[in-house]
């Protein structure tokens, strides 16, 4: 019945005159004149617009960033000026066809003018971040990561050109540590290629600067790629396992793993034992999913993971703090069996000394035929300089010419031997790095 009556009051309507281009002119102008405004609104980061001081983004963050908005506007406006002369067309003749063109190509631009913003959002708000209450502690993580690559390319056994910028830090609540690599697209960037590392960072290890072993892990991500050896370390890793005769599928699991298993040694290579101690914070969970085995997953088993730390601990002569670690970790989980198979857990003495070896011992071409353990280079008197900047910092003293990087582990050493209260520690770590 309904339908019927709605057919009928279709059939009874009255033919409608076309209109006129007089009467459609305000219309027509004013959709060349919103997508011309969105795309001048969409306009480069100025100089400053961040603040002026050392926690603002440097020359160098905005020129690439206001490069990829440049590239894209470019686009955008090329389409504004389509829109504006199909407009005009269509205001001399409003027929339906060029009235239809106009609508296709003004959607078209709006959703170039949305993909364009979201963009131009995601680097506002993560500039911004630079301006409030938070700023000195992302330049503080800035800072370490910044000691980190220089350290890095210090050490190599050749030449290698510098990449730049260097990673930009920034803090997301409610959520872990991760990273996002130069160079590769981004969901967050529409599928744009990200033009400089950046490092998610928890409020949560901001708040606990002993915790920010994540730094040195998030930072060693993005190196595993500037350095050139995320094809070779793999590559390497599989060859040793197969080597060690634990089986094509063991060793498939493990290699799989290598992303996250540099990452933490090339971490520990940066901090030493303290740094071992801030991973166990992150690893050490419910008993239910320490031995959640998936060989499809990024990151190792964490009652697994763990081991190779303290393996690499002792390959560099800390045996004393690999053997307290591993006695705290046996008498935590020791006995999960969980869902790991147990091939994985029968061949862990083949395949612990054989990871440690490929990762960190192998010689890379890559890396000037040096291996990572010599490029990265942490022995017993690097250990030294922490624990005495662990005493200064507590104090409220210069920690002197103490790398960047070792004051997240002079922390830890300071929280772990009461030196000071949590607060003051904090207080210190992060005066002294952006003071710096």
């Amino acid at each position: 019945m309904m339908a019927t009556a709605a057919k009928s009051v279709v059939a009874e309507r009255r033919p409608v005159a076309a209109a006129t281009g007089e009467e459609l002119e305000p219309w027509l102008r004013a959709q060349a004149v919103n997508v011309t405004r969105h795309a001048a609104a969409l306009r480069p980061f100025k100089r400053g617009e961040f603040g002026g001081g050392a926690a603002a983004p440097s020359e160098a963050h905005l020129q690439v960033v206001n490069d990829l908005l440049g590239r894209l506007r470019a686009e955008l406006i090329a389409m504004t000026r389509k829109v504006s002369g199909v407009a005009k067309a269509a205001t001399e003749d409003p027929s339906r066809p060029k009235l239809q063109r106009l609508s296709a190509l003004k959607d078209h631009a709006h959703t170039w003018v949305r993909a364009i913003e979201k963009i131009w959002d995601f680097y506002f708000e993560l500039f911004g971040q630079r301006q409030g209450a938070y700023a000195d502690w992302l330049l503080s993580c800035d800072r370490i990561a910044l000691d980190c690559y220089q350290s890095a390319f210090l050490g190599l056994g050749k030449a290698k050109s510098v990449p730049a910028p260097p990673p930009f830090s920034y803090m997301r609540t409610g959520f872990s540590p991760a990273t996002y690599r130069r160079g590769i697209p981004l969901s967050k960037l529409g599928h744009q290629l990200n033009p400089f590392p950046l490092i998610q960072i928890p409020y949560h290890r901001l708040v606990n600067p002993w915790t920010l072993g994540a730094m040195l892990h998030e930072v060693s991500h993005n190196l595993q790629n500037d350095l050139g050896i995320a094809k070779a370390i793999p590559r390497e890793l599989a060859r040793r396992l197969l080597a060690a005769g634990v089986g094509r599928d063991v060793a498939a699991v493990w290699t799989r793993w290598n992303r996250e298993i540099y990452a933490d040694m090339s971490g520990l290579l940066f901090g030493g034992p303290g740094f071992v101690g801030s991973l166990l914070d992150i690893l050490a969970r419910a008993p239910k999913v320490m031995a959640q085995f998936s060989g499809n997953a990024p990151h190792p088993t964490p009652v697994l993971r763990a081991l190779l730390s303290f393996e690499l601990l002792r390959r560099i002569g800390f045996d004393e703090e690999a053997s307290a670690f591993e006695r705290l970790w046996r008498q935590m989980f020791g006995g999960i069996a969980g869902s790991i198979p147990e091939r994985i857990w029968s061949s862990l003495g083949k395949v612990v000394p054989a990871v440690v070896d490929a990762i960190c011992f192998h010689r890379y071409h890559e890396l000037g035929d040096k291996s990572l353990a010599q490029v990265l280079k942490f022995e017993r008197k690097e250990q030294h300089m922490i624990e005495e900047a662990a005493g200064r910092l507590a104090a409220g003293n210069d920690p002197g010419v103490v790398p960047a990087r070792f004051l997240i582990c002079a922390a830890r050493v300071a929280l772990d031997q009461r030196l000071a209260r949590p607060a003051v520690i904090t207080e210190n770590f992060y005066r002294e790095l952006t003071r710096r």
